[in-house]
């Protein structure tokens, strides 16, 4: 299973932050299949509730799959409770989710992160159902290794928002210079209590413009 589970991993790059009013999940756009490149604008990034987002590593099709999904599950929340599931709620039932499917698992692994009541958070969570709260920074992917680099050097808990959006940029770039399953441009999300905010920036510029 791990072998199977590594092989579907590879190919991406995702980032997410934590800074002090706020969270940034950034991704590259490259879709690969094998060593062709099957698309230079595929999403990686899906909007699944007001202040929550995820970003999606491993098999396109399971991805989508489990986007809808949660989309569907926190919008039935807000109604039937009135008020938005929390980050932490949404990382568990999506733990859930992929722990129950063990058998034929979804070849993924997300970050699910976004504000809610208690601040910002960001989790990381496998194909396996394993979900782990990640303090600062986290990187997936198969260029996760570079990205770390210029994550662990450069992060800062006291950042600002446009601070931790152009690590993310960095981050990224350098992943892609070296990752062959990782390119094209770059998608960023920034999610504050206020605001939702998604664009693209280029992944070849070397430095980014706000």
């Amino acid at each position: 299973m791990q072998e199977v589970q590594a092989e579907y991993l590879k190919g991406t790059t995702t980032i997410g932050i934590t800074f002090a009013d706020g969270v940034v999940l950034a991704t590259e756009m490259r879709a690969t299949m094998g060593n062709l490149v099957a698309s230079r604008k595929a999403k990686k990034v899906y909007r699944i509730a007001d202040r929550i987002g995820m970003t999606t590593a491993g098999g396109v099709g399971d991805a989508q799959q489990l986007a809808r999904l949660m989309t569907v599950e926190c919008n039935l929340y807000q109604v039937r409770r009135g008020k938005p599931m929390s980050v932490g709620a949404v990382s568990t039932l999506l733990s859930n989710y992929l722990n129950q499917n063990r058998y034929y698992p979804y070849y993924v692994q997300l970050l699910v992160g976004g504000v809610d009541d208690t601040g910002p958070k960001i989790y990381s969570v496998d194909a396996l159902g394993g979900a782990t709260k990640e303090e600062e920074i986290v990187a997936t992917g198969s260029g996760s290794p570079m990205a770390y680099g210029v994550l662990e050097d450069r992060y800062r808990p006291d950042m600002n928002r446009d601070e931790a959006v152009d690590l993310a940029i960095r981050a990224l770039r350098a992943a892609m210079k070296r990752d062959i399953g990782s390119g094209e441009d770059i998608s960023v999300v920034v999610i504050t209590k206020e605001r939702y905010e998604e664009f693209t920036v280029d992944g070849k510029e070397t430095k980014a413009s706000h």
